[in-house]
Parts: C-alpha cells; sequence; structure tokens
C-alpha cells in the first residue's frame, strides 16, 4: 500500500486524480493539468509537498558535519535563514540525492531531502557522522519518520507570482516575519517554518506546518482562491525552470558534472568531501542542456539524441504549456553547443531539435 500524506483526505475530498508516485499515493492533477499550471505561472498555485522530508541537524559539529557531507560550500552560510542547494556524493562521485539546507545557527541546521530517498539518505548521514565521529543529532520531521506527532511537519508550497500576496492574505500573522525574506531564505515563525523558495520557477514560499495544523492551512489557502495543484503542473513547471528531478536526471549513476549541477559542486580551496577525489579524476564526460522540439511530436525520457558529436539522451521531456512547444533536458557530448541543431529518435523516426540554456520559462515568461 502506499503511503499517505496529512493531505490525502483533502486530495480525495477534491476529486483529486490519484497516482502512486515512488510509494507515495499523489495526486497528479484535479481537473486540468494545463489549467493548473498556467494557474502558477500567472496566479497563484499551491503543491502538497509533505512526502519530502525536513530533517534538522543539530550539535557542536553540525557545520563541520555538513561541510564534509555535501559538494557545495556551507562556509556560504553566515546569515541566519540563509539556503544552500546542493548535493550528497557516493563516495564514487555520484549523486545520493540533492537537497536544500538551511542555516538557522551554528548548531542547528535545517535539511530537505527528497520523498523517495528519505530514508536511505537519513541512514547514509547517520552511517558518516557515525565513521566521523561527530557529535551531531540527525530529527527527521516527516510524519512517518518523526519521533512523534508533536515534530511532524506538514509541507505546503505556494507558488505563483500572487503567492506572496495570498499567503499574507490569508495568513496575516506571517507577514512581519516573512514581508522582507529574500529569495532562498527561510525563517521560524512560531512553530511554523517559512522557506521563500520553489520548484517551479515562481515566486513563493515553502510553508512547513504543524501536522495537526496543515489540513487546516491547506482549506484556509483553498477558501482563498488558491487553486490546488498535482504532480503534473508540478513537473512541467519545473522542466520549463531547467529543474532537475532526482531519479531522471540525475542519481547514483550519474557525476553532478554530468547533469548540469557543476554550480553546486565547490572544488576551489582545499575542503574534503565525500567523493571529491572520485569528480577530480573523472572530470566532466558530458553536458547538461535543453532542447526544443522543432518537429511535431513529444520529447519524452530515454529518447535517443543523435548530434554530430556522438549520441546522448533526454532525461526528461514534456510538452510545455507556457511555450506550447515540446522541450526536454539532455545529457549530450561534449562540443555540442546552443543554438546546434540535433536529431531525436521518437519512435524510428528522426526528428529535429534546437539545443538551448537549459532555462525554459522563469517568473510566467518564455526565455528561448
Amino acid at each position: 500500500m502506499p503511503q499517505k500524506t496529512l493531505l490525502n483526505a483533502a486530495h480525495r475530498a477534491l476529486n483529486a486524480r490519484m497516482v502512486d508516485f515512488g510509494g507515495w499515493d499523489m495526486p497528479v492533477n484535479y481537473g486540468s493539468q494545463i489549467e493548473e499550471h498556467h494557474a502558477v505561472r500567472n496566479d497563484c498555485g499551491m503543491f502538497d509537498v509533505s512526502h519530502m522530508c525536513p530533517v534538522d541537524i543539530a550539535g557542536p559539529d553540525a557545520r563541520t558535519f555538513l561541510s564534509r557531507l555535501v559538494a557545495n560550500d556551507v562556509a556560504k552560510l553566515t546569515q541566519p535563514g540563509k539556503a544552500l542547494y546542493s548535493a550528497m556524493l557516493t563516495p564514487e562521485g555520484t549523486v545520493i540525492d540533492d537537497l536544500i539546507i538551511y542555516y538557522q545557527n551554528e548548531q542547528l541546521f535545517r535539511l530537505v531531502v527528497n520523498a523517495g530517498t528519505a530514508v536511505k539518505d537519513l541512514a547514509w548521514m547517520q552511517a558518516c557522522a557515525r565513521d566521523w565521529g561527530m557529535q551531531v543529532t540527525m530529527t527527521p520531521l516527516r510524519d512517518d519518520l518523526s519521533p512523534g506527532p508533536a515534530s511532524a511537519l506538514g509541507m505546503i508550497a505556494v507558488q505563483g507570482p500572487n503567492a506572496r500576496t495570498k499567503v499574507w492574505q490569508v495568513f496575516p500573522q506571517l507577514k512581519a516575519a516573512i514581508e522582507a525574506l529574500d529569495p532562498f531564505f527561510g525563517c521560524p515563525v512560531g512553530n511554523w517554518f517559512v522557506g521563500r523558495t520553489g520548484y517551479t520557477g515562481e515566486d513563493g514560499f515553502e510553508l512547513m506546518i504543524p501536522a495537526a495544523e496543515t489540513e487546516a492551512a491547506w482549506n484556509a489557502l483553498l477558501e482563498a482562491g488558491v487553486k490546488p495543484c498535482g504532480l503534473g503542473a508540478r513537473d512541467t513547471l519545473r522542466l520549463e525552470a531547467g529543474m532537475n528531478l532526482y531519479g531522471n536526471d540525475m542519481d547514483e549513476t550519474v557525476s553532478p558534472l554530468d547533469a548540469g549541477l557543476a554550480w553546486t559542486v565547490a572544488m576551489k580551496d582545499a575542503r574534503s568531501f565525500v567523493g571529491r577525489e572520485a569528480l577530480s579524476t573523472r572530470g566532466q564526460r558530458h553536458q547538461f542542456l535543453g532542447l526544443v522540439l522543432l518537429d511535431k511530436g513529444v520529447l519524452r525520457g530515454h529518447q535517443k539524441v543523435v548530434t554530430a558529436q556522438g549520441e546522448g539522451e533526454i532525461t526528461s521531456g514534456t510538452f510545455a504549456p507556457t511555450l506550447e512547444k515540446s522541450i526536454a533536458l539532455a545529457r549530450l557530448p561534449i562540443g555540442v553547443a546552443i543554438g546546434d541543431t540535433v536529431d531525436v529518435d521518437i519512435r524510428g523516426k528522426l526528428l529535429k531539435a534546437r539545443v538551448v540554456k537549459p532555462v525554459f520559462a522563469r517568473n510566467g515568461k518564455s526565455l528561448v
């Protein structure tokens, strides 16, 4: 049986179409996926992301532990609330998971890890802390993994150009604390935690809410006209924004250098982190670029890309509602350039596609 988030009953009350997503019973849409997509680009939508897992890393060695654990440099985190996107790597330099780290103080950092990898991530982090002799504690805050109901959090992402206005309207008690919150920062507000982050290419907040209050918060946003959105719109929005999806665009077989994540790997100083030696030895072997289909058809994951420099592969592909074209993220040979025309093998037919910078749309606008 798939696991259920804190909002499962609310989704079913809205007659959402539910699917098994990595072992979770999740809404794929509530009617029109296209309408949900456009609501986020042009107004405001919300997503249940309670299947993702916040984890608090606390203790005197918290910063030292994270500095060694992740590929990005937590020394960048000096302001309370500042967030950092990074990846945990295997010793072979491949991606265990991508995650966000919020700095709260020198002895407390909050991570948000992916749903399907949470158990694996926790086991890996605990093994590392033990092997390195680090004085840290790890407290998962997802409903099924938390120490108890009082510490469990639900998560709702409110995204779109009107997200800030809607959140302040529905939760006026938050406004004073988060009105001046810069993008990619977060802050506690009472027993809530609000991050100005997201996965859609639009402004908005990720609200981490005590489990007992999550459904009431969802319903309050719904009553204020915030459109509920499912996994279908979440995927088209993140792909238009050029954002990687773990399991599609990278996993434990892929180097971050080959997944367009070199910007999250800090190697300019002598800091030691898991996977560094392997990355230095292996280097980058592929480029991670965008494709826009020029012929009629739909780009999908695992389709072969034929270029003058050799073969590549699409990692994520879809029809993009904002562009009204089919787009994809692809792992391509070194030497392929933005502006090149390549061929994509779709059911045995070679269709033309243009290579673009892998950010197709943000802030409501097409960028290609």
